[in-house]
């Protein structure tokens, strides 16, 4: 589905729901829960490169989440299949839209980054695209920088690569999941060691964004259920947009959420 004919706002929320990128979801209530305890003991994994003002304790996370992404707010609620509102999606989108919108101009710098390249990296290369033809700079410093992390198959290092001014981590020919913070504060360190001016956006998600609206820069982002860090760096102020949806379904069923963020950005 291309940008010129992006769905209205009632077709998107049915395909959102079809595809159960809003709606009935896959992430269970029993992760949401694992993943808002993980955030409220502080454990730095769970907080994307965030630091919070509030302490904010499970309960508070899931009324946060309740009201910005639309799970289920029943605290005795523990087990089964939980939600997203495709309503409170949408709407992100739209803010989204007005951030890329002012962007989309000559003269502009972006960050364009993903940690879901099996899901959303077709996104971040559509936003990409339609922000380079519409003049902005997409930057792509810190190419081939190295960092190891513990994984479940052992101690690996990652390397930032770029995939058409799109950002993500490879372990040697894979691409890969990443909560991490680090390949953005190596992309902002080496901004400032050359003495270059931060971009104007960064679009991204996981640690690419926090790490981003932790430096002070305007970050907006895709989050899904079980990742509440965004929704409580927007709530304090930091992150600027955080998108409400599954960040892990096949590819090709978010053409319709691109297609409506494009046009809605004025990049179709």
């Amino acid at each position: 589905m291309s940008a010129r004919h992006a769905p209205s706002r009632k077709e998107l929320r049915a395909r959102l729901v079809e595809s159960r990128i809003a709606g009935d979801v896959a992430t269970s209530r029993e992760d949401n829960l694992m993943k808002y305890g993980f955030l409220a003991a502080g454990m730095a994994k769970a907080k994307f490169g965030l630091t919070f003002v509030k302490s904010w304790g499970l309960g508070d996370i899931l009324d946060l989440m309740a009201e910005r992404v639309g799970v289920s707010p029943d605290p005795m609620f523990l087990r089964g299949a939980d939600r997203i509102d495709p309503d409170l999606t949408v709407d992100g989108l739209d803010r989204m839209a007005r951030h890329l919108g002012a962007v989309a101009r000559p003269g502009a710098r972006v960050i364009v980054a993903t940690g879901h390249p099996a899901g959303l990296l077709p996104v971040h290369l559509a936003v990409a695209a339609g922000l380079r033809a519409a003049g902005a700079e997409l930057l792509t410093p810190a190419a081939g920088f190295g960092y190891e992390t513990n994984t479940r198959a052992g101690r690996v290092t990652r390397t930032i690569r770029f995939i058409d001014d799109v950002a993500v981590v490879s372990t040697r020919g894979e691409l890969n999941h990443t909560h991490s913070a680090r390949p953005m504060e190596a992309i902002l360190a080496e901004l400032a060691d050359d003495g270059e001016e931060p971009p104007d956006l960064v679009l991204g998600d996981h640690g690419w964004a926090g790490a981003a609206a932790e430096a002070g820069l305007t970050s907006v982002g895709f989050a899904d259920s079980n990742d509440p860090a965004l929704f409580v760096g927007e709530a304090e102020g930091k992150v600027a947009v955080t998108v409400p949806l599954d960040d892990n379904v096949a590819p090709h069923l978010y053409r319709p959420v691109t297609a409506y963020l494009l046009a809605a950005a004025g990049l179709a």
